[in-house]
């Protein structure tokens, strides 16, 4: 290990060992391909940089040096199809290894990459690549995500280049030996001699394997800039079109931060799983930054759908040794049983996402030995607030503010909250600290109403307690008001998650022409237990017994399932949407 993270970040340490200050600097030409990657590369090719596998049973362990060839070969593949510096390039590649030799051949290429979901329907796609003005999309050729595509094409002018990536399943094809297209897939394709082997037909596009394996691994580097634009996310919020969060090269150094001060990467010998989907923010979080600036070995498993039963099978079987993960999926792995599996090999686990509840939080804990270490950040930055490592956590509390950064809680005057008091979680950027979005790309007015009186407004609530720590309370549009009370869906969540008849529950508004807002409750209910007024009269009094009384939830849904995201994150704005739906019939 040679640590290059200390070539860009300076730290200071306070008496405790807990960090206390952090600078990010690099020159005006820092390229995270050439300058992490490739330098890796170049001094020890035969460091782990990713081991991944596929439910169909293809497994690869891909060195530095390999991630080397690859993306020069991916680079000069696409430079051959016209994609150079400043274009807007998709990519929507699920879990495939191709994500890691595309996002890092892209970097090198100066372009900018646009990662987005494989679950876009016409209208959201269509809106994306006009509004970016994408040039390039590249795709898996899992799922219809490509049908989509051409079924848009013809209305976004901008798109020139489609290109197509046999992913080699997903998990779509587990326990058959060939894919939909008849190629051979599963365990005879794992080792060196698999990469990039499948072919991707398709009318009008490009295929991504056939032509990597046959470019030339011969790229020389290419002038780029740091302030140039790297990545661009679709961040959706519950009004309005999508916002497009723009960042520069800082924001991928940043995640430093992220990787050895929050999930405690282990560079020689550990490898790190977080588990998500390449089309969201969290993947560069945990997937892909932070953890090749620590020189470490990421772990990632192309599912497509979760089973908590096989991720604790693969952290057995991999002795995966550090884990980070949604509330929500440490929940459904404690429901799974985890004293069924071999989990020694986890030294530290992190979670975001969402609020952590304290009964999952001791739960963990007293199953595994270990504490669910909270982080808070946004598609808009990185790591705002979080545990350091040496930090003991409060159960239930996000942590502390990053040294990286100055955050305060103000109220609606823009003065700091006194403790105890709810107010907005919002970033000094006079200067514009490394890591905080340059701009909603094309949107002055948002960029404005978010970046104002030298503060980035995130929209997320919390509280500090005296001794500084922060304590979630919810989006500004999650925030219910209700009878001049302003509640937050975590708390009502928590006591609903503690009665033994809740396997999962989302709370949120509804209107009321007496109250503003009502609180509704929609919740999963365990097996054994079924709906019905005795059981909602119940659930109503245990909150009312528990927290204050005009907290508890006035109407309460039973469902099935809750909707959420492809990393488990249940979606408020889904419920509301829903309901407001309902109204209107």
């Amino acid at each position: 290990m040679r640590d290059i993270n200390l070539r860009y970040i300076d730290e200071t340490y306070d008496e405790d060992g807990i960090l206390s200050r952090v600078s990010v600097h690099y020159p005006e030409d820092f390229n995270f391909g050439y300058d992490i990657a490739d330098e890796i590369a170049d001094a020890e090719p035969d460091r782990r940089a990713m081991v991944w596998c596929n439910p169909e049973g293809e497994e690869h362990s891909f060195t530095f040096g390999d991630m080397k060839r690859w993306s020069d070969k991916t680079a000069n593949y696409f430079s051959s199809l016209g994609i150079g510096r400043g274009d807007m390039v998709m990519v929507i590649l699920r879990r495939h290894y191709q994500f890691w030799f595309v996002a890092t051949a892209i970097h090198k290429l100066g372009a900018v990459m646009i990662p987005a979901t494989f679950m876009l329907k016409e209208h959201d796609l269509a809106y994306r690549l006009r509004s970016a003005g994408i040039k390039a999309l590249i795709c898996t050729s899992a799922g219809d995500i490509a049908a989509t595509t051409d079924a848009v094409a013809a209305d976004c002018p901008t798109l020139e280049t489609r290109i197509l990536v046999n992913g080699g399943g997903g998990g779509m094809f587990a326990g058959q030996e060939f894919d939909a297209e008849g190629n051979r897939i599963g365990a005879a394709l794992s080792g060196p001699e698999g990469v990039c082997v499948l072919p991707a037909k398709r009318e009008g596009w490009h295929d991504f394997n056939t032509g990597v394996r046959e470019a030339s691994e011969d790229w020389t580097r290419v002038p780029t800039l740091a302030a140039d634009p790297l990545l661009l996310y679709f961040s959706s919020g519950t009004t309005g079109n999508a916002k497009m969060v723009l960042h520069d090269s800082g924001y991928a150094l940043a995640h430093t931060v992220t990787a050895k001060h929050w999930q405690n990467v282990v560079s020689d010998g550990g490898i790190h799983l977080t588990i998500a989907d390449t089309g969201w923010g969290k993947a560069v979080w945990g997937k892909y930054y932070g953890q090749w600036t620590m020189e470490a070995c990421v772990f990632t498993y192309d599912f497509d759908r979760f089973d908590a039963a096989e991720i604790l099978s693969l952290i057995e079987k991999y002795r995966i040794s550090t884990l980070c993960c949604p509330p929500t999926m440490y929940r459904l792995m404690m429901q799974t049983g985890v004293d069924g599996y071999d989990l020694s090999s986890l030294s530290y686990c992190t979670t975001a996402g969402e609020a952590l509840n304290p009964d999952l939080f001791d739960g963990w804990r007293t199953h595994t030995g270990l504490p669910l270490t909270e982080g808070f950040g946004q598609t808009e930055s990185p790591l705002l607030v979080f545990n350091s490592i040496g930090m003991t956590p409060k159960p239930g509390s996000m942590g502390k503010p990053s040294p990286h950064y100055t955050v305060q809680i103000q109220n609606s005057e823009g003065a700091e909250c006194a403790p105890g008091k709810t107010g907005e979680v919002v970033v000094k950027i006079d200067p514009r600290p490394d890591g905080i979005l340059l701009e909603y790309y094309r949107d002055d007015e948002r960029t404005a109403e978010a970046m104002r009186d030298g503060w980035y407004h995130t929209g997320d609530t919390a509280w500090a307690d005296e001794d500084g720590h922060y304590w979630y309370v919810g989006r500004n549009d999650d925030v219910i008001k209700s009878s001049g009370y302003r509640i937050g869906p975590f708390e009502v969540e928590s006591v609903l998650l503690e009665h033994d008849a809740v396997n999962e529950c989302a709370v949120t508004g509804v209107p009321d022409p007496v109250r503003g807002y009502a609180v509704k409750a929609t919740i999963v209910l365990k097996d054994g237990y079924h709906p019905g007024a005795d059981l909602v009269k119940e659930l109503q009094l245990w909150v009312k017994k528990r927290t204050a009384p005009y907290k508890y939830p006035r109407i309460i849904d039973f469902v099935e399932a809750l909707p959420k995201t492809v990393n488990g994150k249940i979606r408020r704005a889904a419920i509301r949407d829903n309901d407001a739906g309902n109204r209107e019939e």
